[in-house]
């Protein structure tokens, strides 16, 4: 089977790690990624704001690059989620709206292919530590992950998952929505790290680079040691150092 990743713009940009932990995780189960080198965003920001002819460009691209894929995953139920919207972009157009279907239908997010695709919820991680974990909301809303992180995280050895409070609360980031309506995004994500620092975790992890390169942001700037991270990148850390 031919499985590529989607790396996605932010952990391509900023977080490479994250790419890189996925990839040495999945070739224990023998998988090989494959990495197209035309992928590009996947349109969110413009879709999210009104520009749908800018959302088809980059999912044209999307598309093509994935064309001859059995599986794309991604670090990103945000990524993932904007797939999903493929087919409402290309309703007018019968053969681009098919293939965007299809892309959808073969479209994992990181822990979903592990779980539901390969089938597997221990990595054998050894991970010492308190734990808590926010929900991305694209991920748990548009995608409905909510099992597959929390069985992959209940069979890491050593680790106390600890609840976040009010977690499924949106940290603020929201894309666009950051820089159009900072005051309210602003008090969201001292909320959300408020939710953080009460848990009493050493790390804050979850599955979308965004929303914890948000709440890390804030978490640093009060100067709180607060460990962030994302989940593939945890898991792999706990492989290597079992």
């Amino acid at each position: 089977m031919k499985v590529s990743m989607f790396i996605t713009c932010i952990s391509d940009a900023v977080y490479p790690r994250i790419g890189e932990a996925m990839a040495r995780l999945l070739a224990k189960y023998g998988v090989a990624l494959h990495f197209p080198s035309i992928q590009t965003c996947c349109g969110q920001p413009a879709f999210n704001s009104g520009y749908w002819e800018e959302a088809r460009a980059s999912a044209k691209t999307i598309l093509e690059a994935f064309e001859d894929s059995d599986f794309v995953i991604a670090p990103s139920g945000s990524c993932i989620g904007m797939i999903h919207h493929y087919p409402k972009l290309f309703e007018d157009d019968p053969i681009l709206f098919a293939t965007a279907v299809g892309l959808q239908k073969k479209s994992y997010e990181f822990t979903q292919f592990l779980v539901q695709v390969l089938g597997v919820t221990d990595v054998g991680a050894t991970f010492p530590h308190k734990v808590t974990y926010h929900p991305s909301c694209h991920g748990s809303r548009i995608l409905g992950i909510k099992e597959e992180p929390m069985m992959l995280m209940s069979n890491v050895k050593g680790m106390e998952l600890i609840p976040l409070p009010f977690a499924e609360d949106c940290c603020g980031f929201g894309g666009t929505f950051a820089v159009k309506m900072s005051d309210i995004s602003g008090a969201m994500v001292v909320e959300k790290a408020d939710h953080v620092l009460e848990s009493e975790a050493e790390v804050l992890v979850g599955l979308d680079m965004a929303c914890l390169m948000n709440i890390a942001g804030n978490l640093r700037y009060r100067n709180k040691p607060i460990r962030v991270m994302h989940l593939a990148e945890l898991l792999y850390e706990g492989v290597e150092h079992a």
